[in-house]
């Protein structure tokens, strides 16, 4: 028999024989990969492990545990919950069913205006379940957009993509993302790909999935929402159903496991028990005030912020929260970001903008006087608040906010520096991160695309080798995103791990040849010639709100001691000892700690236990024995109680314990 010869990740070859496919090959290497794949990545296309294999390929094995494999396990998932769906409710129509992080969604109208009811969802995954159990293939086919619109005429919203797809419109400035990547997944205009399960339920999707039913079955149902067709806020409210898929039954386990934990750890529900922040309805959507603990812990990150930056060699700047429509036109904001802008205000002298972005401003600030190389880096540094327009659907608490501040930095440079200023950078972020108890890091690398981009080749070249240097000196796990980067530059974005295993990304550095061109930004050179500087965009924090959502998630509202809104509670046992509790508060607070007294006018006991709903780092009790020796019953969160400590003691150990976490 003729053969094939194919290339795998590794470098190797495998012979098969004519007409093989990616099963043939996973059971050609071994059983244990052939059970677990998924699907195929074929001369860098995720195809169907049916489908047979050209000569000289390159071929790489996607496994259920993999990201590529769990989006296959999920998006296939999401297909067979349509299928229940219309098997249950007949009459309905359905949209779109992408797979989304960590599960998957489906978007329905149900025939006479009928909703889902919480009930519903047992009903669904035990239909699920049933076509799992019939363990039905997967089959792919590809139709004209005339035999698809008649395949399914009774669908609307499958015949809107299908008119999309072959009218060649991705509508790259429709809101819902979710739709045009649906839309750009199904075909390419003139042909369209199906998949059929039964003779009774078809669906558009370019695949790839699973083999057949049989190899899913760790999924649950989680919840129903509702939603826009296409995000549009004036066309139809259609109904989501959100689920989660995984490879195995632990690894589902342990992600549910992780949302009850994320649901207790909720910042939200914490800055409310916590009295932290709020956001009353008559600010607006998307908006919050800051109460007096939750203010306490934001001036402990503004002033730490500040401290660092001084000692940074960075100048502090400050700007408006407005401009004029003029400096935006400059920028590229209104070219590129106007709908995630606030609508303009018109004035008698002009047309005026609340900021989204302190760039700008801060070119202004570069471009005020002439500059010297001698001056550079110039490393402008404000804590600066900016507005953007999100959707009301979209917000959600601290996370996506409509008014934030960022501990915005920008940093112009020449050429040559430019790689030690990266270096710098990223030593600079890490240091901070850790001193927020922040230890497993990951980063992002995102590269030209080669179809939207300012500047030289030779220039982004030079700039991207720095950025991959700097990751590469940190040893810190990276991905290379390609072709994401934005028009003006490639870019680093550092993603955190917190406390039960979510990644969050929170600090990005860029790397910016447009706005010094748009802006004529200009120094003079050791060789009295006039250049170009380059800019570098940095937050450390990202946001001061988002960041510290992140926190209050992160230790579940149990903030270290040098970040509490309060330190140590003092207990007096009985009024007689309020006297020597109030010196005691008098003396911490003297060095420098942030303490509360609670006079003893209820039980010792729910006084103490007041304290740990608070978190409290300390709660110190005060008795007849400790006002005879000058001592203190120190009461540890989560560890054990101590008598007789001596204040001295206490205070020297409490300064140590603030000075090792601000060192990490």
């Amino acid at each position: 028999m003729a053969e094939l010869t194919i290339s795998l990740p590794d470098g190797s070859q495998r012979s098969l024989p004519r007409g093989a496919t990616a099963t043939t090959l996973a059971e050609a290497i071994g059983s244990r990969l052939a059970k677990a794949a998924v699907a195929a990545v074929v001369d860098g296309a995720e195809v169907d492990l049916g489908r047979p294999l050209p000569a000289g390929a390159q071929v790489a094995i996607i496994t259920g545990d993999s990201d590529e494999g769990r989006h296959v396990l999920r998006h296939s998932t999401a297909h067979v919950m349509a299928q229940a769906v219309t098997q249950l409710f007949p009459g309905a129509k359905f949209s779109i069913g992408p797979a989304i992080v960590d599960g998957f969604y489906y978007d329905f109208e149900l025939a006479d205006g009928r909703t889902f009811a919480e009930a519903d969802l047992s009903a669904i995954e035990a239909r699920m379940r049933d076509i799992i159990k019939a363990d039905q293939p997967f089959v792919r086919s590809e139709l004209s957009p005339v035999e698809a619109l008649q395949l399914f005429a009774d669908q609307p919203y499958k015949c809107d993509i299908i008119q999309r797809v072959s009218a060649g419109s991705s509508n790259t400035d429709d809101p819902a993302e979710a739709v045009d990547e649906v839309t750009s997944e199904v075909g390419d205009g003139d042909t369209i790909s199906v998949y059929r399960n039964t003779p009774e339920f078809v669906d558009l999707c370019r695949g790839p999935h699973v083999p057949s039913t049989g190899r899913l079955g760790h999924f649950k149902l989680m919840k129903v929402a509702g939603a826009y067709w296409r995000g549009n806020e004036k066309g139809p409210m259609l109904q989501r159903i959100y689920g989660t898929a995984w490879e195995t039954k632990a690894a589902l386990e342990e992600h549910l496991h992780r949302l009850e934990e994320a649901e207790k750890r909720d910042h939200r529900k914490l800055a409310q028990e916590l009295d932290l922040l709020s956001f009353p309805t008559e600010l607006g959507g998307g908006l919050a005030v800051w109460h007096p603990k939750g203010g306490i812990i934001r001036k402990l990150m503004e002033d730490y912020s500040r401290e660092r930056h001084i000692n940074g060699g960075y100048q502090f700047v400050f700007t408006p929260h407005l401009a004029n429509a003029n400096l935006f036109k400059t920028s590229g904001h209104l070219d590129f970001y106007k709908d995630g802008m606030y609508p303009p205000m018109e004035m008698d002298n002009g047309t005026y903008y609340p900021k989204p972005m302190n760039c700008p401003m801060h070119c202004l600030i570069f471009r005020a006087r002439q500059r010297s190389y001698r001056e550079l880096p110039l490393r402008l540094f404000e804590l600066g608040t900016v507005y953007r327009y999100e959707r009301a659907g979209t917000l959600h608490g601290l996370m996506r906010i409509r008014g934030f501040t960022q501990d915005d930095s920008h940093i112009y440079c020449t050429d040559e520096q430019l790689q030690d200023e990266i270096a710098s950078l990223l030593d600079f972020v890490m240091s901070v991160l850790r001193a927020f108890g922040f230890t497993d890091f990951t980063a992002n690398l995102s590269t030209k695309d080669p179809q939207k981009y300012v500047g030289s080749d030779e220039m982004w070249a030079r700039a991207t080798d720095a950025l991959q240097l700097a990751l590469d000196k940190y040893g810190l796990p990276h991905k290379i995103k390609e072709g994401d980067a934005a028009f003006y530059g490639p870019k680093i974005d550092i993603d955190v791990r917190d406390a039960i295993g979510r990644t969050w990304q929170l600090s990005t550095i860029q790397c910016d040849f447009a706005l010094p061109e748009r802006f004529e930004l200009e120094y003079v050179g050791d060789d009295q010639q006039r250049h170009r500087p380059i800019m570098l965009h940095r937050a450390l924090f990202g946001s001061l709100e988002r960041f510290f959502g992140v926190l209050v998630e992160h230790y579940a509202g149990a903030f270290p001691t040098w970040m509490a809104p309060v330190q140590a509670r003092l207990l007096p046992v009985a009024s007689a000892h309020q006297d020597y509790a109030d010196q005691v508060a008098t003396r911490l607070r003297a060095e420098g700690f942030r303490v509360d007294v609670v006079d003893a006018n209820e039980q010792l006991g729910k006084r103490i236990r007041a304290a740990k709903l608070e978190k409290i780092p300390y709660v110190l009790v005060v008795g007849d024995d400790d006002v005879a020796a000058s001592t203190l019953g120190v009461n540890p969160r989560g560890g054990e109680v101590e008598r007789g400590v001596s204040l001295e003691s206490f205070i020297a150990g409490l300064r140590t314990e603030v000075a090792d976490q601000l060192a990490q």
